[in-house]
C-alpha cells in the first residue's frame, strides 16, 4: 500500500478539504485527488463525499482512518528504529568466546548507556558486505591480506595485538616449558581445524607457518571440543591458541597453555567500519579503543607483513 496515499487521506480527513490538505502536505489539489483516488482504486471503495463544505468521510472512510493512523505510526517506527543515534550501535565480534568480544564487554561497562546489537559473521568477506550495507556498523577483523585490500570507503585500524599460545597436553615434550620459541616448533604436528581456506585466520597462520618452518594440520571438523581431548592424550600434538580466547576443559586433562617468545606471535585485531558510517556511538566505541589500547612492544613480537600495512589510528 502506498504509504503517501495514505499520509494524504490522513491528511484530507483531519482537514475536511482537499485544498487545505494540499497545503498541508505542500502539494497541489490535484495531486491530493489523485493521490485519493488511487487509493479508493486499490482499495474498491469510496473514502470521502464531496460536499459544499468540503470532504466528509464515508463509512468506509471512517473505518479506514483508524487502522490508516496506526500505519503512519508503525512507519515512523520503523524509520526510528534505523535512525542514527536511536538504534543499537551494531558490532561484529567474529565469535563469542575470542578476544573482540571480551573489548566490546570492556566498551559495555565502560558505556552502559550505549545499547548494543552483537553479532558474529563467519568471515571478512561477510563483515565487508554487512559493514557496506549497513547492517553493521563496526566488526573486528584481522585485515589486508595479500590481494585483499580494503574496499574503497571502508576504514580500519588495529586496536588490539593479541599474543599467540601453545597448547598442550602433559605428555608432550614441551609441556613443562615456560616459553617457547615458535622455531621450535618445526617439526611438531600443530592441529587446527578451525582453519577455513580463504578466511583471514587462514591467511594468518599461512604466514605463522611460513615464517617459522611450522606444520599446521587442519584436517577435520572441527568439533566442540575435540581438540581439547586430542591434545590431552598425546605426547606429539599440539595446537595454538590466541592468549584471550575462553577454553574450558575438564580437569583432568591438564592441558597447558604455554606462551611463544622471541619472538611473541600477535593476531593482529583491527576495528574495521565504513568512513560514511554516521552512528554517534561509533565514535565513542572508536575512542574508547583508543583510550584501552595497550602501547605496542618496541620489540620481540611478529605479525605478518600484509598486518603492518593497517595503521593504528588511534595511537602511533
Amino acid at each position: 500500500m502506498d504509504l503517501t496515499a495514505v499520509r494524504t487521506f490522513v491528511a484530507v480527513a483531519d482537514a475536511g478539504q482537499f485544498q487545505e490538505a494540499a497545503a498541508v502536505l505542500a502539494v497541489t489539489q490535484q495531486a491530493v485527488s489523485k493521490r485519493i483516488a488511487a487509493l479508493e482504486r486499490e482499495l474498491g471503495v469510496r473514502l470521502f463525499t464531496r460536499t459544499p463544505r468540503g470532504a466528509e468521510l464515508t463509512v468506509d472512510g471512517r473505518t479506514f482512518l483508524p487502522p490508516a493512523r496506526e500505519l503512519l505510526l508503525a512507519e515512523e517506527r520503523a524509520r526510528a528504529s534505523v535512525r542514527s543515534g536511536r538504534r543499537p550501535l551494531r558490532v561484529d565480534v567474529v565469535g563469542s568466546r575470542l578476544a573482540p568480544a571480551a573489548l566490546l564487554r570492556g566498551f559495555h561497562e565502560a558505556h552502559p548507556e550505549i545499547a548494543l546489537d552483537v553479532v558474529t559473521l563467519f568471515d571478512v568477506d561477510s563483515a565487508l558486505t554487512a559493514l557496506r550495507s549497513g547492517a553493521v556498523d563496526a566488526s573486528f577483523r584481522a585485515v589486508a591480506m595479500p590481494g585483499r585490500p580494503l574496499p574503497r570507503g571502508v576504514e580500519a585500524a588495529r586496536v588490539y595485538d593479541e599474543p599467540v599460545q601453545l597448547l598442550t597436553g602433559p605428555g608432550h615434550a614441551l609441556a613443562d616449558r615456560d616459553t617457547v620459541s615458535p622455531g621450535e616448533l618445526a617439526g611438531h604436528r600443530i592441529w587446527m581445524p578451525g582453519i577455513v581456506e580463504g578466511t583471514e585466520w587462514a591467511a594468518y597462520y599461512a604466514s605463522l607457518a611460513a615464517e617459522f618452518g611450522l606444520t599446521i594440520d587442519s584436517s577435520g571438523p572441527n568439533f566442540s571440543g575435540a581438540v581439547q581431548e586430542a591434545v590431552a592424550g598425546s605426547g606429539t600434538l599440539a595446537t595454538l591458541v590466541s592468549e584471550r580466547t575462553r577454553l574450558v576443559w575438564p580437569q583432568g586433562y591438564d592441558l597447558r597453555r604455554i606462551p611463544l617468545a622471541d619472538p611473541t606471535p600477535v593476531y593482529p585485531h583491527s576495528l574495521v567500519w565504513t568512513a560514511a558510517n554516521p552512528h554517534p556511538a561509533l565514535a565513542v566505541l572508536r575512542a574508547h579503543l583508543g583510550d584501552a589500547r595497550p602501547p605496542r612492544p618496541a620489540a620481540g613480537t611478529w605479525v605478518p607483513g600484509w598486518a603492518e600495512s593497517v595503521r593504528g589510528v588511534f595511537r602511533p
